[in-house]
């Protein structure tokens, strides 16, 4: 029997933004994560440092117990920091059982429900002279589906030539490309609720896949007044970070579509539990992920075992990506290949996806020091990134 005790846990700041973690373990099994949340990597990371006291010397096959003690040991529980951490830790030691024993994740979880996964992309949205080329090389690319930005920055309440910009973005999409193109639409929590209703009457014409994020999580309860008053569906999740969170919105049946993002939320265990609540209540799930190659395997593992998963975000030339891009810390790029629209089931043991650590570690010798821009309206109030 191999002697799955964990003796190191390294972690590896890359460009363009992300943060790796590698668990090695006694029998040399290693298991890799991607806890971060973007802007805050050395916060992460320090909180990684301080949970290594409940993780090293345990058994790695122990995922719910470990997951357990990272959550309620430290009194102070939830939020992106620890709940980024412990998404991380949770991706790895799924990784390393996956290895020990030959087989991928979604085996381990249940076994698959289906054998390929429906994709999608982000494009700009901010400005409208490169929607339609962006919108075109995804088309080229293999993509059926499509995300961008709604809005640039908002204020509180906008003028009516903002609210026009905003649905004339997704109309130039639908001149040009028909319903061949499924189109999401992300508010980004750039809007507030004065503004959400107007706008959401300039884009149903156009028909959009959904909405994403109309208001910022923290303003939820404002959700059962949009749901009430728009067909399009609404989504939301990715600023949300466990169970307890999404709890409410899914009793209240204010949301269609959930997007829990993997390295956010508590990683696969955590993620699998929100899936299948969301399964009860009938609402589908939608994985938020604009990070690296470990987060989207750990999401795709998430997917192929939930039968209300219905569409994954790939961050491939997300236009963070600069410098390095999702492929490139992997030595089996191939598994990613996307085929009319589809990324196949991942067979590979454990997450599926192999890092080169040679360019790792070139990475993390550059590291970053990435955080999101901050905005303002024409009288100087700060606007929602």
């Amino acid at each position: 029997m191999k002697d799955l005790k964990i003796e190191k846990i390294e972690l590896f700041k890359v460009p363009p933004r992300w943060l790796f973690l590698k668990i090695t373990t006694k029998c040399g099994i290693i298991g890799w994560g991607e806890p971060v949340v973007e802007g805050k990597a050395d916060t992460v990371a320090a909180c990684i440092k301080e949970l290594e006291q409940y993780i090293i010397g345990k058994d790695a096959s122990a995922i719910e117990d470990i997951w357990q003690i990272l959550y309620r040991g430290g009194f102070y529980r939830g939020g992106p920091i620890l709940m980024s951490a412990i998404s991380g830790i949770d991706q790895a030691l799924w990784d390393i059982k996956g290895k020990h024993l030959n087989v991928p994740v979604h085996q381990l979880l249940g076994g698959a429900v289906r054998n390929k996964m429906k994709m999608y992309c982000w494009i700009g949205g901010d400005n409208p002279d490169v929607i339609l080329e962006q919108a075109q090389e995804k088309v080229n690319a293999g993509y059926k589906a499509v995300k961008m930005n709604a809005t640039g920055g908002m204020e509180w309440v906008s003028s009516l030539k903002d609210i026009k910009t905003v649905s004339n973005n997704i109309k130039l999409l639908r001149e040009e490309f028909g319903y061949n193109l499924d189109i999401g639409l992300d508010f980004h929590g750039r809007v507030h609720k004065p503004m959400v209703k107007k706008l959401i009457s300039e884009l149903e014409p156009y028909e959009p896949m959904f909405i994403e994020e109309p208001v910022l999580s923290e303003n939820n309860d404002a959700l059962k007044h949009i749901y009430s008053y728009t067909n399009i569906p609404i989504a939301t999740g990715e600023r949300m970070f466990s169970r307890w969170d999404f709890k409410d919105i899914l009793h209240q049946g204010v949301v269609d579509i959930i997007q829990p993002d993997l390295s956010h939320a508590g990683g696969i265990s955590e993620v699998r539990r929100i899936a299948a609540m969301a399964e009860a209540y009938d609402i589908t799930l939608a994985p938020h992920c604009p990070l690296g190659p470990i987060s989207l395997a750990s999401a795709l593992q998430v997917d192929f075992v939930s039968s209300n998963a219905i569409i994954q975000e790939s961050s491939l030339g997300i236009h963070y990506n600069q410098g390095c891009d999702l492929l490139d810390y992997m030595e089996n790029p191939e598994v990613f290949n996307l085929e009319d629209g589809y990324i196949k089931l991942l067979e590979k043991p454990g997450l599926g996806v192999d890092i080169n650590e040679e360019k790792l570690r070139e990475g993390n010798k550059i590291g970053h020091n990435w955080s999101n821009p901050i905005w303002r309206t024409k009288d100087g109030n700060f606007s929602e990134w």
